[in-house]
């Protein structure tokens, strides 16, 4: 039995949600206070971080490493490309969100508005706040410059980059801090996404305390 222990409302574990069920490869979900530190948690992965993926007998930790392990290991449909240079276009964006958008946007809104009060600590720093919210606009440009140019955001196919943006969004949009209004193309992209099977697991989480809104399942949104 594959297990992926996770926390619903984290990007890094969206993505690998995301990955293994675009392989239709089935998983048990089972959330992970992580932030406590258990020393059985602590023992899958001494780094103290989800996800934490239990597959094919393995111990598998770091976002990107297990999306590629699954990627390399069921190679169907594939999510990163043959060429060197794609590869790269595809791991640079994947960096780009899971590093550059992260700190500027998702620490700034998600786990300020979310993640303290889950955590118990205290309340969201309004400066972080308004932070986030203006640098959230500067990200959906850039997102749009690429995908004006591109059927997605590495290039022609969809890829793993695909996967981490959308992943970062999502959270977002659980809490209504994006601006679909923003671009088109973004909103045209996003939709794309929202509408693949694979999604479908990701639009019924529900956060006790944090209701979604009510465009947050809805395809047509």
């Amino acid at each position: 039995m594959n297990r992926l222990y996770h926390v619903p409302l984290s990007p890094f574990c969206r993505k690998v949600r995301l990955t293994l069920a675009e392989k239709k490869i089935e998983v048990t979900l089972i959330e992970e206070r992580y932030w406590e530190q258990s020393r059985e948690f602590l023992q899958r992965n001494p780094a103290g971080k989800v996800p934490v993926l239990r597959m094919d007998g393995r111990t598998l930790s770091e976002s990107q490493a297990i999306c590629e392990y699954i990627d390399d290991k069921y190679p169907e449909p594939p999510l990163m490309p043959k060429r060197a240079e794609d590869r790269f276009e595809v791991r640079r964006l994947i960096g780009w969100f899971d590093d550059k958008f992260h700190a500027e946007v998702t620490s700034k809104l998600l786990y300020e508005r979310v993640n303290k009060k889950i955590m118990g600590r205290g309340y969201p720093d309004s400066k972080n706040v308004k932070s986030g919210a203006s640098r959230i606009k500067y990200h959906l440009d850039y997102m749009a410059w690429l995908l004006e140019q591109r059927r997605w955001l590495a290039g022609d196919v969809m890829t793993l980059a695909d996967f981490a943006a959308a992943a970062h969004l999502s959270c977002l949009d659980y809490i209504s801090d994006v601006d679909w209004n923003r671009s088109a193309v973004v909103k045209d992209w996003y939709a794309k996404i929202k509408s693949r099977p694979a999604f479908r697991t990701l639009l019924a989480d529900q956060v006790p305390g944090f209701p979604p809104p009510r465009h947050y399942a809805n395809l047509d949104f």
